[in-house]
């Protein structure tokens, strides 16, 4: 042995084993570490799975939702390093796919458009009834239909009185001695004049010297007749009204204003405006007077233009639709989002803020709004000047949010899991036991519920009149009524209202639902353009 140990080619061989075993031993040391850790590593990083009609539920294992019995999905969860456990994290591509686009929010001098609908009306102080101021006979109508153009002093019809026949006798008798007696004879000249007899008529009846049967009733205005009230041979005691004329050569513009637009509305306001009748017209005045009193029925006051109406091009009755433009002075300088940015639940609204970074990451924030405006509102609580918010996509953020169990709009606190262990329920056996987290947090505060109506309606007035009735109604979040469909979508909390209780709101101001009728007199009160029944 000692020989061989001797041996120098022995001893180098020897020496190369040696080696080979060490350097073994330490590769496999190492790669069964590796291999404990990353199997450890994997069952730290467990699977959630849950429902996507359900994301409160938190499973484990795949299976069942124990509510609905759909097939659980896996939850993705996406740990950032840094992130607010209470964001969201997209991916670039995902935040494509879902078509999420953010802006960043600026302070504006906001103003409110008010779209307003109405008629053209005679100017009330331009209307005249023509009267008779002697009783007696008709004998001819010189006028005989409505729309006839009438001037000052023309005849309109003539009258037989036998009063009048003895008023022309005591003038006849007091003409002969006016030189010696001139108080009877004016008296009795006062006397026709008293009748509306011009200083003319009664010239000729004084130069003539007979008494007229029958005497020409004049106009005293001119204008349109818009009321003939006698026919041919009919009796009329003095006052009795004849005709009705209207002077249309200045015209009233009445509009329809309801109480939630009066805030914005003053007197000396200018409102465009245009007439259905008269394609690509355009007009446009300032407001004279607002009505004090809102009209019980339609729930409306009138607002009032004046304008010149020259050829009377403008006639009574006609429909027109106003723009409004109201500058809010109270708002100055305050933050103006896209209405596609907010979400609401009930008394709630909230908007998705972009986390700063170039990542996708958004969290959700409860903010205080102002007036409307079209399609944007005034923001006077929860944001700061430049943050950026998402203006489109904001439902699939939040839907995001609900699957991983974080803040989102029908869950307030949030109830994030983590990948250890789960309190939950045993559904009784080896296939189907699972963990459940608790309850929906909403459950216990509101049951809200969306359901189509079918409501009958014309036009955008019926429109904010069915919108406005079904909002009135406590419990109510959403009413979105669609003037092609006839479909009214509501939101509500079925714990404070129901579907009978707002159709019975809308059916009271004057529009058919599914299941109400409305009333006849609130139905004829409607505008025009609103009368829905054959």
């Amino acid at each position: 042995m000692k020989k061989i140990f001797l041996n120098q080619y022995f001893r180098n061989s020897l020496f190369v084993v040696i080696g080979l075993f060490i350097g073994w031993a330490i590769f496999h040391s190492s790669e069964q570490k590796e291999e404990t850790h990353n199997h450890s590593a994997d069952e730290t990083k467990a699977e959630i799975w849950t429902c996507s009609m359900h994301p409160q539920i938190r499973m484990d294992k795949p299976g069942k939702c124990p509510i609905c019995a759909m097939d659980l999905i896996p939850l993705v969860q996406s740990e950032t390093s840094g992130m607010d456990p209470a964001a969201v994290h997209f991916t670039k591509e995902s935040a494509a796919l879902a078509n999420v686009l953010t802006t960043i929010v600026s302070s504006q001098n906001p103003v409110k458009e008010l779209r307003l609908y109405g008629k053209v009306q005679a100017d009330e102080r331009l209307l005249k009834n023509q009267v008779a101021y002697i009783p007696g006979r008709i004998e001819k109508l010189m006028v005989n239909f409505t729309g006839e153009m009438v001037r000052k002093g023309q005849p309109l019809a003539l009258i037989y009185s036998p009063e009048l026949v003895t008023a022309q006798q005591e003038l006849l008798e007091a003409a002969k001695t006016k030189q010696s007696q001139p108080e009877i004879y004016e008296a009795a000249k006062e006397k026709l004049h008293q009748w509306k007899l011009t200083d003319k008529q009664i010239a000729e009846i004084e130069n003539s010297g007979k008494v007229q049967a029958n005497m020409e009733v004049e106009s005293t205005a001119s204008g349109i007749v818009t009321a003939r009230r006698v026919n041919n041979g009919d009796y009329v005691s003095q006052g009795s009204v004849l005709y009705e004329v209207s002077d249309l050569s200045s015209i009233w513009v009445l509009f329809d204003a309801y109480e939630s637009d009066l805030p914005f509305l003053k007197k000396g306001d200018k409102i465009d405006f245009s007439i259905q009748a008269l394609p690509g017209s355009a007009y446009s005045g300032n407001i004279m007077f607002i009505d004090p009193v809102i009209d019980p029925v339609n729930r409306v006051a009138k607002v009032r233009l004046e304008m010149s109406n020259p050829g009377a091009k403008l006639k009574p009755e006609m429909f027109v639709t106003g723009i409004v433009k109201s500058n809010l002075d109270e708002f100055k300088n305050k933050l103006v989002i896209p209405r596609s940015a907010v979400l609401w639940t009930g008394k709630r609204s909230i908007v998705y803020v972009k986390q700063p970074g170039d990542e996708p990451i958004f969290k959700i924030r409860e903010i205080e709004l102002g007036p409307q405006l079209g399609n944007s509102y005034v923001v006077t609580n929860g944001l700061a000047d430049g943050e950026e918010i998402v203006t489109e996509g904001a439902f699939s953020v939040d839907a995001a949010a609900q699957l991983e169990g974080k803040p989102s709009m029908m869950n307030q606190e949030g109830n994030q899991i983590s990948s250890g262990s789960m309190p939950g329920m045993d559904m009784g056996s080896e296939a189907t036991t699972q963990q459940v987290t608790p309850s929906h947090p909403l459950s216990d505060k509101m049951q809200m519920q969306h359901q189509m109506i079918k409501v009958s309606g014309n036009c955008e007035m019926c429109k904010d009149r069915i919108e406005t009735a079904a909002k009135s109604v406590s419990g109510v979040t959403l009413a979105d009524w669609s003037t092609e469909t006839k479909m009214l979508h509501v939101a509500f909390d079925s714990k404070k209202t129901n579907s009978d209780d707002i159709q019975k709101a809308i059916a009271k101001v004057g529009h058919d639902t599914e299941k109400f009728k409305a009333p006849d007199d609130v139905y004829k009160a409607l505008p025009e353009c609103c009368l829905y029944r054959k």
